[in-house]
């Protein structure tokens, strides 16, 4: 019965269609983060080679969420990618101060391409849950967040494993896109 209502719902008031992708470096959590969110449950990953694709469902808005290898030898097919991107997701380790530059270095080169100049970017900073992680605050200074113009950015603090914050940030997306056009 409720499979029957929801089709029907769905048949009548048509979600809305975006697209995400997400991005970070190998071991970051990003696999996780996609996983949590589509089956509400941590499951066992390997390290991602090429992508992973899921359909999430939020508040009557349809995501098609694309997970891409963060391995150094795949970022540079991240940029095949981005045509039709409504929305970037940049997934960081808290506890990995050593390679916070890399992303940095790796998300500045991929805010100014042409098929990303609509899309909004959220940074989950991931594994809050561990004790050396770097705060929200700290990972804003680090990846100079403040310094991006062209772009609506939002930071939000999560854990992959428990599910905190993946909500809140899913739903700062859902308020930022409609509307919007990729080119």
């Amino acid at each position: 019965m409720g499979g029957f209502v929801s089709r029907f719902w769905f048949m009548m008031f048509p979600a809305k269609e975006y697209k995400i992708i997400v991005v970070g470096l190998d071991n970051a959590g990003k696999t996780t983060t996609l996983y949590k969110l589509h089956l509400g449950e941590v499951v066992t990953t390997n390290p991602t080679v090429g992508s992973n694709v899921e359909e999430l469902v939020y508040k009557n808005i349809r995501f098609e969420v694309w997970d891409l290898g963060g391995q150094e030898r795949l970022r540079t097919s991240w940029a095949t990618y981005y045509r039709g991107t409504h929305a970037v997701i940049v997934v960081i380790d808290s506890s990995d101060r050593a390679r916070i530059s890399t992303m940095k270095d790796e998300l500045f080169r991929l805010l100014p391409h042409e098929d990303l100049q609509n899309a909004v970017v959220l940074v989950f900073a991931n594994k809050q849950d561990l004790k050396d992680a770097m705060t929200p605050a700290e990972i804003t200074d680090a990846l100079s967040l403040h310094s991006i113009k062209n772009h609506d950015w939002h930071i939000q603090a999560c854990s992959a494993l428990t599910g905190d914050g993946l909500y809140d940030g899913l739903g700062w997306i859902a308020q930022k896109v409609p509307g919007k056009t990729p080119t």
